[in-house]
């Protein structure tokens, strides 16, 4: 069964994004990194690409010829069919499709309070439907 983690308080969802990225690709992990819109997948596809000056993050956006042989996807349409189903990082504030196609998901939350009360509203969605559930909270202990 899917497996969902909750990352709140994050100050910068994007770079925070960035860091999952590298920790994934790093142990072998295949992702897709769903944005909120367009303009903020091409944030994200920029902000790859210079996560560090040491650091190679394969990635494209979903729809691109090689997104099956890309271990890095970035989209802001979670209803495609995408080539893997290991990771799924949620940057938006809505529900995702289909989360069960994917081992695990990670739900990023900022500071923001209206990001926060989404955040609630999809743990909440979750829990009734049995999902594992877990809860990081950044900067604390």
């Amino acid at each position: 069964m899917t497996r969902i983690d909750f990352h709140t308080n994050i100050p910068d969802k994007l770079a925070y994004a960035c860091r999952l990225a590298r920790k994934a690709y790093a142990a072998g992990g295949k992702l897709v990194l769903l944005t909120e819109d367009a303009a903020q997948a091409t944030q994200l596809d920029a902000a790859l690409w210079s996560v560090s000056d040491t650091d190679f993050l394969p990635h494209v956006l979903a729809g691109d010829a090689l997104a099956a042989q890309t271990p890095i996807l970035v989209t802001d349409d979670d209803g495609a069919d995408f080539p893997h189903g290991d990771m799924l990082v949620n940057l938006s504030r809505r529900t995702p499709q289909r989360v069960e196609r994917f081992q695990r998901v990670f739900e990023i939350i900022s500071l923001d309070e209206a990001d926060a009360a989404e955040g609630r509203k999809r743990y909440v969605a979750y829990k009734k439907q049995a999902f594992p559930l877990t809860h990081f909270v950044a900067g604390q202990p």
